[in-house]
């Protein structure tokens, strides 16, 4: 990210909506960066922040073990926005009260906007607006220097502001959609309080990325692992566009793919990526011989994972001085490595394990971008729709959509009756409507009846979710008709099918993938 740039840093202490408020700074035009609370001082001043805003969280302010605010951040002269568990830290730790809510309010409330504030430019005083509330503990005396300037019916202090230091501080997440001056008051935040530009645009983006990303490799050569999936690609065009022909992109058939995806990646990228160095690998009969008899979904994923890195590690090595490994690495992937406390989620190597054993340098050219983001860029490279829209498809591919063995003759059924998914989907406007849509090969057969005849063959599940960020989902309401064509369709053109279901399991508690 450019130096140029403006910058607000968000400090997370562990809140649900902390991605949420970075995305909405960045929605803004503002570029945004999220740093653990536990993080020493030091890292934010290297981030030359223009504003700060503490974050939510879970813990009781003074509590043993809980959050504390480094006071040293208010000394860096920008203005700060604290919000929900941060107005509390900022009460506590500058003399306020705080008090432990008999009067709990959580989700909805009506929050009326008391006195004069810059936050509340635009927005009518003394009219209810709807705010969303997520506190136990509140309030209850502002620091010398503060003044309340919103209540609720149970709250008589619902923000406070001390405009001489520019320290304004929230008991409601203005974050989130259902507080409905929510985008106003972050707005006013950005650009009354703090004076900032939205300076932060994807065309940006890109300019400075290839410039950083030609300085960074200079002469070196670039391998990279190209499943055809927006990020990947995206990270290929970008340095595509940087290096030339320096950069060497792999992509891997495994076997697992959709139908036909082979040959549409290679034609997609010979149209929109010419003169790009790709090495495409068929390697489905070893992915597929050795997942020969394994049923176990977590031992399945291990072997395509282990195969992954080894074809992937010998078409490397065949390249002559390579130096760096490029990777689809997006920030949420940075984001949830590691929480404030310093637990690891998940490893955020797109590639695991690839990195360390083949001792090559990183270039992560869109880890500092959100999934939408990527899409934009996209855009601004000019990648077709069909790949800006992919849904999400899992590495091991149709192996965790195939219950049970893996055979050659399931994937061949399951493609077709997901290419027919696909398509109708597509016809029907729904494919960009919805997060993913899929269909997965059940280990079961049930009894049919086939021009007169019995049949005793497979059942087909359909998944189609609702989701923003696949941490939480819910199962869609397709109309009748669609779901009747698909089924119609799967069990006439897909030979070894005859019964179709739908999945209407939300996530939690079910997950997305059956596997």
């Amino acid at each position: 990210m450019s130096e140029t740039h403006s910058s607000v840093i968000i400090i997370d202490y562990g809140a649900q909506y902390t991605q949420l408020i970075a995305r909405r700074v960045r929605e803004a035009g503002v570029y945004s960066e999220i740093i653990p609370c536990t993080a020493p001082i030091e890292t934010v001043k290297a981030a030359k922040p223009s504003a700060l805003i503490l974050s939510g969280g879970p813990d009781d302010v003074g509590e043993k073990g809980a959050f504390t605010l480094d006071i040293g951040l208010l000394d860096l002269g920008v203005p700060v926005l604290g919000i929900c568990y941060g107005m509390q830290l900022l009460a506590h730790y500058l003399g306020g009260e705080l008090s432990q809510g008999t009067d709990r309010e959580y989700g909805r409330a009506d929050l009326t906007l008391t006195a004069e504030c810059p936050l509340w430019k635009g927005l009518a005083l003394d009219t209810p607006h709807v705010a969303w509330m997520s506190h136990g503990n509140h309030v209850k005396k502002v620091p010398v220097g503060f003044h309340a300037v919103a209540r609720t019916q149970t709250l008589p202090i619902a923000a406070m502001a001390n405009e001489e230091k520019k320290i304004y501080a929230v008991q409601f997440h203005p974050e989130v959609h259902h507080t409905d001056c929510g985008t106003s008051i972050l707005h006013n935040f950005l650009f009354v309080v703090a004076g900032l530009e939205p300076d932060w645009s994807m065309a940006s983006f890109v300019t400075s990325c290839i410039e950083e990303s030609r300085e960074k490799v200079g002469e070196a050569k670039v391998v990279l692992a190209l499943s055809g999936g927006v990020d990947s690609t995206v990270v290929a065009a970008l340095l595509h566009r940087a290096i030339g022909e320096k950069l060497h992109c792999v992509f891997v058939d495994h076997g697992l793919l959709h139908k036909n995806e082979g040959a549409e990646v290679r034609a997609m990228l010979e149209k929109h990526l010419p003169g790009l160095n790709l090495h495409y690998v068929q390697a489905q009969d070893l992915f597929l011989d050795r997942l020969a008899g394994v049923e176990d979904p977590e031992q399945k994923r291990k072997i395509i994972g282990a195969t992954f890195i080894e074809v992937f590690e010998r078409e490397a090595k065949a390249l002559k001085d390579v130096t760096f490994l490029g990777q689809g690495t997006v920030y949420p992937d940075i984001i949830e490595s590691i929480t404030p406390k310093g637990n690891v989620i998940k490893s955020h190597h797109n590639v695991g394990g690839l990195p360390e054993k083949m001792k090559l340098k990183l270039i992560e050219p869109v880890r500092d971008l959100f999934k939408d983001e990527v899409r934009k860029v996209a855009a601004e490279l000019h990648l077709p729709e069909e790949l800006i829209w992919r849904q999400p498809f899992p590495g091991p591919g149709l192996a965790v959509r195939i219950l049970g063995d893996v055979t050659r003759e399931k994937v061949t059924v399951l493609q077709e009756a997901d290419a027919i998914v696909t398509q109708e989907m597509r016809a029907s406007g729904w494919y960009r409507k919805v997060w993913q849509s899929f269909a997965v090969l059940l280990p079961l057969r049930t009894v049919g009846v086939m021009g007169d005849a019995r049949t005793y063959e497979n059942v087909i599940a359909l998944r189609v979710v609702d989701s923003v960020d696949a941490m939480t989902a819910d199962w869609t309401t397709l109309p009748y008709d669609l779901l009747g064509t698909i089924s119609r369709r799967i069990i006439n053109e897909v030979k070894g099918v005859n019964r179709v279901v739908y999945d209407v399991s939300s996530k939690p508690p079910s997950t997305i993938e059956w596997e």
